[in-house]
Order: structure tokens, then C-alpha cells, then sequence
């Protein structure tokens, strides 16, 4: 297993995943359950992700914060801390602002529902489930997987 031999190459792939497929369960760590929000992500600002949501949605008060994340092909897990605050400033709603954004909010930027979220995060733990070609004929036929068969782990401070 590469456990932790380079956190930032693991951060790197967990981005590029992310952009491929942006969506998140994320909740408040007050006890209310998460829900599945599409992240924006803003390369000028590392470790922040950013959400369009209603201002009646149970994150956007804001506070410390859980997400996860599934890579599109199942090879690549994320489990993210930080914390949600609001962020309506113009300029970046402007950056952020895209077709899917709009279907959601019919009255545009403008729209009196919509708050920016943004999604500081502190700390992730991250799996990138990347098993060898006789790790994977083993879990086939229910042989144990070594170590240097399976995924790489890291848990970081920041994911970029």
C-alpha cells in the first residue's frame, strides 16, 4: 500500500476526480443529515469548495462541516472536514456562475433565493482504490489481497 508516500499526489488525483464528477454529500456535524450538492471549484482558491444553494437550505447558515465523495468509477474516496460560511460576493458568483447553476435559479444571479456557499476545508482523508491486476483475480476468486496489491491512502491537512 502507498500509504501517505505522497499526500499531494493523492490531493492532485482527488482534484482532477472532482472536476470530473463534481458532486458531494455534504452536511452540517450538527446531527442533521448530509445531502448531495455539486461543488464549483475555483483553482485560485485551493482548499475551498464552493456551492450555489437557496437560502432555506440546511447548510447555508453555515458551520463545521462534513462532505464525501465518490469518484465516478468507484476508485476514488474522499472524506472531507471544514467549514461552511456564506460567500455572496458578485465577482465570484460571476467566476462560478454556469448553465447547470442557472436551471436551478430561474431569477439568474439576481434571484432572491440564492446564496454563494463556500466550503473551507480543513483536514480530508482520501483512498484511491487502485488494485493490481493479481489483487483484483484474487478478490475473484476469494484470495487475500497484500498490501502492495491494494490502494493508496493519505490523510492531509489540505487537499491542494
Amino acid at each position: 500500500m502507498a500509504d501517505q508516500d505522497n499526500p499531494q499526489e493523492i490531493a492532485d488525483k482527488f482534484l482532477s476526480k472532482l472536476h470530473d464528477s463534481p458532486f458531494v454529500m455534504i452536511g452540517l456535524t450538527n446531527g442533521e443529515h448530509s445531502e448531495p450538492m455539486t461543488a464549483q471549484l475555483d483553482d485560485s482558491q485551493p482548499n475551498t469548495l464552493f456551492f450555489f444553494a437557496g437560502k432555506d437550505n440546511r447548510i447555508a447558515r453555515g458551520g463545521d462541516a462534513m462532505a464525501q465523495f465518490v469518484g465516478k468509477g468507484h476508485d476514488f474516496f474522499a472524506c472531507l472536514a471544514g467549514t461552511v460560511s456564506q460567500a455572496n460576493d458578485h465577482a465570484q458568483i460571476d467566476r462560478l456562475w454556469n448553465n447547470q447553476v442557472e436551471a436551478w435559479f430561474p431569477g439568474g444571479k439576481e434571484d432572491p433565493n440564492l446564496t454563494l456557499l463556500r466550503f473551507d476545508i480543513d483536514s480530508a482523508e482520501l483512498w484511491e482504490t487502485d488494485i493490481s491486476l493479481s489483487g483484483r483475480v484474487k478478490m475473484l476468486f476469494g484470495g487475500t489481497i497484500r498490501g502492495d496489491e491494494s490502494s493508496s491512502h493519505a490523510v492531509v491537512d489540505a487537499v491542494a
